[in-house]
């Protein structure tokens, strides 16, 4: 791992904010869920959290250009297990979804802790979970179609979050655990290294400030030792 990558990891998971979430609820279509973690990636999301009671799939291919190394995806059979975790965490569910009741999404305060729901490519959001959000937002139509893409709505609606976070200096400092930044690093530094480490049961070493690794004698002999 060159210093170069080192600093730009260490700076990339400064600006994590693990408060701010998207919940994809049964899209279906790869390109559209490797879009939106790539997006949730791009402003600093740290999970990512799918609901898929029939037919679980992978975040494999599509855009997502290698996203899925940076975020924790989560996978759940049952919306209430995913509303279960955004709620102890004192998130604000945001459903996108045109009601009644929906505002644009840009009168939404998105420092506080936020997840956002995006529902399936066809039928949009289920009634049940619409039931279980706490407000439902729209992205404003001018034209004749009724709704953007899927992933496109939830870039837009992540943007707007990422943008009121900067003006409120939440970028920084670092907010995810050392344990987890750790692991990320090292994972994704040294991603040889990681996987003989899960192999033979090994915990990661430490790594130096040029992000090279730190170990005793005996860690290199475990490592070394044939399986």
């Amino acid at each position: 791992m060159s210093p170069e990558r080192f600093a730009k990891m260490q700076k990339i998971l400064s600006q994590r904010q693990p408060d701010l979430t998207v919940c994809m609820e049964q899209v279906h279509k790869r390109h559209n869920f490797s879009a939106i973690a790539r997006t949730a990636d791009a402003v600093g999301c740290h999970d990512v959290h799918a609901v898929w009671p029939e037919d679980r799939r992978s975040l494999g291919g599509g855009t997502a250009g290698g996203s899925q190394n940076w975020l924790n995806i989560h996978m759940y059979d049952h919306i209430d297990q995913a509303f279960d975790q955004f709620k102890s965490q004192g998130m604000q569910v945001l459903a996108t979804h045109l009601a009644a009741d929906s505002v644009d999404f840009r009168e939404i305060d998105y420092t506080k802790p936020t997840c956002v729901l995006m529902g399936t490519e066809r039928d949009g959001i289920t009634e049940y979970a619409l039931s279980k959000a706490d407000h439902n937002i729209v992205v404003p139509m001018m034209g004749m179609v009724q709704s953007l893409n899927v992933s496109v709505a939830c870039s837009l609606i992540l943007y707007e979050a990422q943008r009121q976070r900067q003006n409120a200096n939440m970028y920084g400092p670092r907010k995810i655990s050392d344990e987890e930044y750790h692991r990320i690093i090292f994972e994704n530094g040294h991603p040889v290294y990681a996987k003989h480490c899960k192999r033979k049961g090994l915990a990661y070493p430490e790594l130096d400030e040029q992000g090279q690794i730190v170990a005793p004698d005996d860690w290199w002999d475990a490592l070394r030792k044939a399986d």
